[in-house]
């Protein structure tokens, strides 16, 4: 075979989910459409290893309607939704994934997915291209680029750029202004309240709701937290992002305080050790933790683990820890992207755009054929234009258009006042 899944019993309850998907990416549909006529991955192999969601399923799916061959793995081990990647496998596609996986069973899945020697990979943390890079170098040489979905990814991307150690380029799609300033904000903030709520069925009005870090996932996260009513709290190391979480209305305090008070916490920093003992030992009773960033070391839970005296798990996605004098803490998700791993990620319309920006890339890449410098590369100005322009029409969104003696104006340094 050449899948690994939980249950190809559920395809057909994936089937109706990435159904229900398509109907809300119509940019991916747009594309989709012209791919499968012009056929512009024709010849190409691409390795994923991306979270398996309906959103990555109608990727997949428009790859594939642009002549790529593919073969897929989950980029996290609980990220996985078992039904889409039923749907997917039994649709002929070649897949290994499903929730739950170990260590060692994520990386033979990204290792299947090597087996059929890509031209193209595309990431979501940088686990495949890193798995090249450590223990396949020889398939190097064939692979025309790379695309990487994430912060975490990019950034350390990027220092192997720095450093001279990419042996192939990276075109990096999340800082794309379509991706990072739409997914990362509006993806983020509303998807990990949602597994927050899944996860705990809490009021969120009047809480105490901690945000370790005020990047675009931190503010998309805070913005909605003051939406549900929460008295959110911005923790930061950068005197800039904690200044603009302050001027918008946010306070700002160090985690050691933030602690004391937090109902709620969400980190969103892509750095380990956010959250540590002496954190846990201070919060108040009942404190809900939670991570939406890439990886789960941003919650030490050795730590957590080390001062309980108790575990159990009361709800899917939810394990309460008892500390010694009583007080209790509540882990969400295994400290796993809370978003994914208690809820179903990104909503469909905001993915729209990120993929779109994927399926370009690699396209983009494909052009290139091989003349691109191993380092990582931003995608064009005139791409993020292109599909902003798309997915306006598709809510209705009308734009002006300067005149030609406005645009004359701009560089008209003889202007004065």
């Amino acid at each position: 075979m050449n899948y690994k899944v939980k249950d190809i019993g559920l395809a057909e309850q994936g089937r109706l989910k990435i159904d229900w998907a398509e109907s809300r990416m119509p940019v991916l549909a747009h594309l989709r459409a012209e791919f499968e006529k012009t056929k512009p991955l024709a010849g190409q192999r691409i390795a994923g290893c991306l979270h398996v969601t309906k959103e990555t399923a109608v990727l997949i799916k428009t790859l594939i309607a642009a002549g790529a061959d593919i073969s897929w793995s989950g980029c996290n081990p609980l990220s996985t939704q078992d039904d889409i990647a039923a749907a997917l496998a039994a649709d002929g596609i070649s897949i290994y994934a499903w929730r739950g996986m170990n260590v060692e069973e994520f990386y033979w899945a990204i290792d299947r997915t090597l087996d059929f020697k890509p031209t193209l990979t595309l990431d979501d943390g940088a686990d495949l291209i890193f798995t090249v890079h450590n223990r396949y170098k020889e398939l190097a040489k064939d692979i025309l680029g790379g695309t990487e979905e994430t912060t975490t990814g990019v950034h350390r991307l990027r220092a192997m750029g720095a450093d001279g150690k990419l042996l192939y380029p990276v075109m990096a799609v999340n800082d794309a202004e379509t991706k990072c300033q739409f997914d990362n904000v509006y993806g983020t903030g509303q998807s990990s309240i949602d597994g927050i709520l899944r996860a705990t069925a809490i009021l969120l009005a009047g809480k105490n709701f901690v945000v370790a870090g005020y990047g675009n996932c931190g503010r998309g996260v805070a913005m909605r937290a003051r939406g549900q009513g929460c008295h959110v709290i911005v923790t930061e190391v950068c005197p800039i992002q904690a200044l603009k979480a302050h001027l918008e209305g946010f306070r700002v305090m160090t985690m050691d305080d933030a602690a004391k008070i937090g109902d709620v916490y969400v980190t969103a920093t892509g750095m380990k050790d956010v959250l540590v003992k002496r954190h846990f030992e201070s919060m108040p009773d009942g404190a809900v933790v939670s991570n939406t960033g890439h990886y789960d070391c941003e919650i030490n839970i050795e730590d957590l683990e080390a001062i309980a005296v108790s575990k159990r798990e009361v709800r899917p996605n939810n394990e309460e820890y008892t500390l010694a004098d009583g007080r209790k803490v509540y882990l969400l998700a295994q400290g796993r992207l809370v978003n994914l791993a208690a809820a179903e990620g990104h909503p469909s319309e905001v993915m729209d755009m990120s993929f779109a920006n994927q399926a370009l890339a690699l396209i983009r890449l494909a052009q290139a054929k091989g003349t691109l410098s191993p380092d990582v590369h931003d995608l064009p100005r005139e791409q993020d234009l292109e599909l902003a322009n798309l997915k306006l029409a598709t809510v209705g969104g009308g734009l002006d258009a300067l005149t030609q003696e406005q645009i004359d104006y701009l560089d008209d340094y003889s202007a004065g006042t």
